[in-house]
């Protein structure tokens, strides 16, 4: 029973910790300000916008970040309709499952699209490796929609405007090159780290 008890204890004493320290991380990348991750992510960040055409000093008013954060939703949602509805005939469906029909294929992609999973497909026999790659890049990529969405938020209660809110794009992009990477760097040490070498 003291057991259990001190075990929980400790969870959320860590899980302060943790959240006391990458809470001034974040607010760190979206404040602009230096931090220790600068000198690894800088350069990628500049390579992705060099190709991508982003100016990530370009500000952005409330309607544009919204339309920005819309207009890549939506082409996240047509290309995964696509992809359900088709692939029995694209590439990566080496056990020949089925299409899609319209009505899963639109559920799946709305509910992957906005980050619940919801799952009405019979696992690994409903959907080919392709679907299941771009659903798993979905489940990473509207975290950070989210982020970069509440970040442009934050920035206008901070701010007191509507015109000046930061670029949907380039917090976008930090959500997921300094924030998500290195967390998912660190999961799956911690993950790895505890299983079994014999499974690698």
């Amino acid at each position: 029973m003291n057991t259990e008890i001190l075990g929980i204890i400790m969870m959320f004493a860590i899980t302060l910790v943790i959240g006391v320290f990458l809470g001034k991380y974040i607010a760190g990348v979206y404040g602009y300000k230096k931090t220790f991750l600068d000198t690894i992510f800088q350069p990628i960040e500049n390579l992705i916008y060099k190709i991508s055409g982003i100016n990530p000093h370009k500000q952005m008013t409330w309607k544009q970040n919204m339309f920005a954060m819309l207009t890549i939703n939506l082409v996240w949602f047509i290309l995964g309709f696509f992809i359900l509805l088709n692939q029995s005939w694209l590439p990566l469906n080496p056990d020949g499952n089925q299409n899609m029909s319209p009505d899963l294929a639109f559920n799946t992609a709305i509910s992957f699209l906005v980050n619940c999973n919801l799952q009405h497909y019979s696992g690994e026999t409903g959907v080919s490796y392709l679907s299941q790659l771009y659903l798993m890049f979905l489940q990473f990529v509207t975290a950070a929609t989210g982020m970069a969405a509440m970040a442009v938020l934050f920035k206008a209660f901070k701010e007191k405007t509507t015109t000046e809110l930061g670029n949907f794009y380039d917090f976008f992009t930090k959500s997921i090159i300094r924030i998500l990477i290195p967390i998912s760097i660190v999961v799956a040490f911690i993950l790895s780290a505890n299983g079994n070498s014999d499974d690698f």
